[in-house]
């Protein structure tokens, strides 16, 4: 069998839901300790919430030699009914040159082959050019409070550099290879409670509708150009999720409206600035208002270099494709490491049946994922080597 498809399988069988590691990292920890990695627990979080997060890392001999980091996440989000699985979704199990299992797409094979790219990556160049690092959390499906962005902080205050990450999220659309995400939009949400005088509806001179209030300036929002994106991200989006207003009953003028929106936006933006035409556009309106903003991520990007370059040649190499570059979809934890990190992208197996019932990803895309990724290490290691490397 497979080394990547065993590891994945042994992986899938830990009911790892989300903030809950099952084992996976310490099977991770013995793996990789096995060939030279210094591994450290970094948990977070309170008691009935507690976060595992693994920090591995193999420094090379060469001084002031670069770091690749690998990046993923063990937990898994919720099975569903189980009754609707064909399968249970913690035993690994074999169809159609399918492997099902809650976690097989996003994103334990991806971890396996983080893990079993190293392996063979070592085995070829004991003494690489490269320091190879693992960053793998138990909360990337959950609040993301007390994973990732944690270990960033603690990386960031020892003075660890980082310079390249791929983090294994599932990209690939309809062939392994034919798609990796070089950045992301940043995610920017508000609640907006625009506040009126609650009264009878038939004496609407002694009250103040806040809805009546609140609909044009929603318009102005609605229609308003952000930015016009670039070559690399779409156009800032403004989207309304919910509105509630009302008491419940018919003849109730509601003291209040509650409006939740948010924007995924480009690096046209900024929060800030973002921030401050909304609350221009609510000014104007004469609007009575509170408001309150969560900053879900900042956008990234990683241009054309010397990471995107070493995985696209992996991935002509390992399948043969021209991949496209994307930051379409929602975040990832690439938003946190990539306030350490100047070079970050995802890349992974197909995407289409994450977090669905009978999650899979097909057996014969595994070793050639392992593949693309002990690839790129040997790119990033021979270009290091080349004369004149820096």
């Amino acid at each position: 069998m497979s080394r990547t498809l065993l590891l994945s399988e042994q992986l899938i069988s830990r009911p790892s839901v989300t903030p809950d590691d099952a084992g996976c990292q310490a099977l991770l920890r013995q793996r990789l300790e096995a060939i030279g990695f210094v591994c450290e627990q970094i948990d977070s979080g309170p008691a009935d919430f507690r976060v595992s997060n693994l920090w591995a890392k193999r420094p090379s001999a060469v001084p002031g030699a670069p770091t690749l980091v690998f990046a993923g996440h063990t937990d898994v989000v919720p099975t569903g009914p189980l009754e609707q699985w064909t399968s249970d979704p913690f035993t690994p199990t074999h169809r159609d040159g399918h492997l099902y299992g809650r976690g097989a797409a996003d994103m334990k094979t991806s971890i396996a082959a983080f893990v079993v790219a190293c392996e063979e990556f070592l085995a070829a160049q004991p003494e690489p050019a490269l320091s190879l690092a693992l960053l793998i959390t138990s909360d990337e499906e959950g609040p993301s409070i007390d994973g990732t962005q944690v270990v960033c902080r603690e990386l960031s205050a020892r003075g660890e550099r980082l310079d390249y990450c791929i983090v294994g999220e599932p990209t690939s659309v309809e062939r392994l290879g034919d798609m990796i995400k070089n950045g992301r939009r940043g995610s920017l949400s508000a609640k907006l409670t625009v506040l009126g005088v609650q009264g009878h509806i038939a004496y609407p001179q002694l009250a103040r509708n806040p809805i009546h209030q609140a609909l044009p300036a929603l318009a102005e929002l609605a229609a308003t150009e952000w930015d016009r994106g670039n070559e690399f991200f779409p156009p800032t989006s403004w989207q309304v999720s919910n509105i509630h207003g009302g008491t419940g009953a018919t003849n109730v003028i509601p003291g209040q409206v509650v409006v939740d929106f948010n924007f995924r936006f480009s690096t046209e933006c900024t929060a800030e600035g973002l921030k401050q035409r909304v609350q221009a556009v609510l000014d104007r309106h004469g609007l009575s208002y509170d408001i309150h903003w969560t900053l879900g991520g900042q956008p990234f990007l990683t241009p054309p270099g010397t990471l995107v370059g070493a995985v696209q040649q992996a991935i002509r190499d390992e399948v043969g494709l021209e991949t496209e570059l994307s930051t379409t979809g929602g975040t990832s934890d690439g938003r946190f490491i990539a306030q350490i990190c100047p070079q970050v992208l995802e890349f992974g197996p197909i995407n289409a049946s994450i977090h669905k019932i009978d999650e899979n990803v097909k057996v014969a895309d595994l070793d050639p994922l392992k593949n693309i990724y002990r690839r790129t290490l040997a790119h990033l290691d021979t270009g290091l080597r080349a004369p004149g490397a820096a």
